[in-house]
């Protein structure tokens, strides 16, 4: 505490010193309690250690107790609360200015005592009233620390405590990026990544780009908002409430950001060199087929939603069809290396297949699992490659020894594409619902549809989380 400050004992309720008094002290004695306001503190319980600093004064210290109109009869300044205001000493000082020229306006006394004339102030007649000690306390006893201070101190931090509790609870709702910091269950729940670290990543990588920015939402909350949907397949209207944001707020802010999903993150889907394919392939392709394998073929659908007739009518050269159709191709290692445009239901496997672009991407000798009904034994050979498919028995009543052994084989390695289809479908359940139809329009002055896009970012984020294929 600084040079030159003092404390005082709270004032003690005087009750046999009649009624006046009693009834000053007693009322000054609440009025310290009050001001003070402490959990241990209360008219019949003060601690005898307890004392006010003087820096709660506007003199310095209290004034007498019969001043019960000074602005020091009772601490009020800089408690730590609002309770109590502070006294107006100036308005005190101008009410006894008021006081003084009223009394020096009035006539003096004339008291006679033996011929004699002695001037007496009325003022004079009342003899000071002087304070005792009280008697139930110890004599003052020299402090370090002002208790006012102390507790003013324990007020603002408690405020802060409850400042920053408050702050916590708000980024909890606004669902920023405390929202999911470490937490990688939240991270996966609402995200289907594995760590808060890879959604920062995929945020750095792609914030660059949505150069079209909302006012009400973050770039972490613009991409949060969208794998939300993707993840979860809430409907807009519910992400909007979620956000904070109107429906169109939400919808078009997750089109935007689908849209740079597909452009930055799609080379995720990628398909990888020789070297790299044979360095690290699992030992079960290994033992069946030795290091040939570069890919497992395989077709999901998804259900649609017939278009309205405005719809077809703006798209006249939409043929809509019940169902799409996408071919997707796993690497050995479990990632997905290629994923095709969305077909209609009725194209066949074999036809998608020729169309798509994946057989370009084969090498002389390369060796191509697929699953029963691709019939795509002429695309492959033309480049030079060889494809692999479970045998049927076509009329026999069963197959012989060697082609039912290479069977089981091709069916144990081949399950690894449908594991990587579910795992697409079960992390972004978007892919396992009924696409609106608008999802399946082309999208303006492109050759693709928004649900292509949907896809392609949905295999890209599958990802950047771990293999589902064993090592």
């Amino acid at each position: 505490m600084g040079n030159g400050q003092t404390f005082h004992r709270f004032p003690a309720w005087r009750h046999n010193h009649g009624d006046h008094v009693s009834d000053i002290t007693k009322s000054r004695r609440l009025a310290w309690v009050a001001a003070v306001r402490r959990s241990n503190i209360t008219f019949h319980s003060i601690p005898v250690s307890m004392r006010v600093c003087s820096l709660h004064f506007h003199s310095g210290k209290p004034a007498n107790e019969m001043y019960t109109s000074h602005p020091d009869w009772a601490p009020s300044l800089h408690l730590g609360h609002t309770e109590i205001k502070p006294t107006n000493a100036a308005r005190y000082e101008r009410r006894e200015s008021r006081k003084r020229r009223r009394t020096d306006s009035k006539p003096a006394m004339d008291v006679t005592v033996k011929d004699e004339i002695v001037v007496v102030e009325i003022g004079d007649l009342i003899p000071p009233v002087e304070t005792p000690p009280p008697e139930d306390e110890p004599e003052q006893r020299p402090m370090t620390e002002c208790d006012f201070c102390q507790l003013r101190r324990d007020e603002i931090n408690r405020l802060l405590e409850e400042n920053r509790a408050l702050k916590c609870e708000l980024s909890q709702r606004k669902l920023d990026e405390h929202f999911l910091k470490d937490d990688d269950v939240k991270v996966k729940y609402y995200t289907g990544l594995p760590h808060f670290e890879v959604l920062i990543g995929l945020l750095a990588t792609v914030e660059p780009y949505m150069t079209q920015r909302s006012k009400v939402l973050s770039p972490f909350q613009m991409l949060f908002l969208t794998l939300m949907r993707l993840r979860l397949n809430l409907p807009i209207q519910h992400i909007a409430h979620i956000f904070s944001v109107d429906r169109t707020t939400a919808y078009r802010t997750f089109g935007k950001i689908v849209d740079v999903l597909h452009a930055r993150i799609s080379p995720l889907i990628n398909w990888p060199g020789r070297e790299a394919l044979y360095a690290t392939m699992p030992h079960q392709f290994v033992e069946a087929f030795g290091e040939r394998v570069v890919v497992i073929l395989d077709c999901f659908e998804m259900i649609t939603q017939k278009p309205s007739k405005a719809q077809a009518q703006s798209h006249p050269h939409y043929k809509p069809s019940t169902t799409l159709k996408y071919l997707i191709g796993v690497t050995p290692q479990g990632s997905i290396s290629f994923i095709s445009k969305g077909w209609g239901g009725g194209v066949s496997d074999e036809d998608i297949t020729n169309n798509c672009g994946v057989l370009d991407k084969l090498l002389p000798e390369d060796l191509v699992l697929a699953c029963r009904g691709f019939d795509i034994q002429d695309g492959v050979g033309l480049m030079c490659a060889e494809v692999k498919i479970p045998d049927v028995t076509k009329g026999h009543h069963q197959l012989d020894a060697r082609d039912v052994e290479s069977t089981k084989k091709i069916a144990h390695l081949q399950i690894h594409v449908k594991r990587v289809i579910g795992t697409v479908r079960k992390n972004y359940t978007i892919l396992s619902a009924k696409v609106p139809s608008h999802m399946v329009l082309p999208c303006k002055d492109e050759d693709v549809t928004f649900l292509d896009k949907v896809v392609s970012a949905c295999c890209a984020l599958t990802n950047m989380s771990p293999s589902v294929v064993p090592k």
